[in-house]
């Protein structure tokens, strides 16, 4: 897909988000946030699934087809680079559907082998 990545990145969906969706691991925990959030756009619940750390995964994931998120803003990093072990991205994701709304989050991720995965939401602070 040559269209813009849906995690407002700036690159095209194939430079961006794209090759983790079709399996390339991502390099930080940033990538693998904007991947999930551009699988969250595009509805695809499968690799939300993937990318779930084993330990807090859901046994399903349905999402909801009334909702359409449009905007990704990262506030703040902490670690996450390709040679940590864990992370944290604070974001906030917008969406539209029969209201309009935010979601503002902290998320963990954690990295095993060449991995990244999403482990869990904490707080805002």
């Amino acid at each position: 897909m040559t269209t813009r990545c849906p995690c407002l990145s700036g690159e095209t969906y194939d430079a961006c988000c794209g090759p983790l969706h079709r399996g390339e691991p991502a390099p930080t925990a940033e990538r693998l946030m904007r991947s999930r959030f551009s699988a969250f756009a595009l509805g695809d619940a499968d690799y939300l699934l993937r990318s779930w750390h084993p330990s807090t995964r859901p046994t399903e994931l349905t999402l909801d087809p009334d909702l359409r998120w449009y905007r990704l803003d990262i506030q703040r990093t902490e670690r996450g680079g390709p040679f940590d072990r864990d992370g944290v991205v604070e974001f906030v994701a917008y969406y539209k559907g029969s209201d309009r709304g935010a979601l503002h989050e902290v998320s963990r991720f954690v990295r095993e082998e060449r991995d990244w995965f999403y482990v869990e939401a904490l707080t805002p602070s």
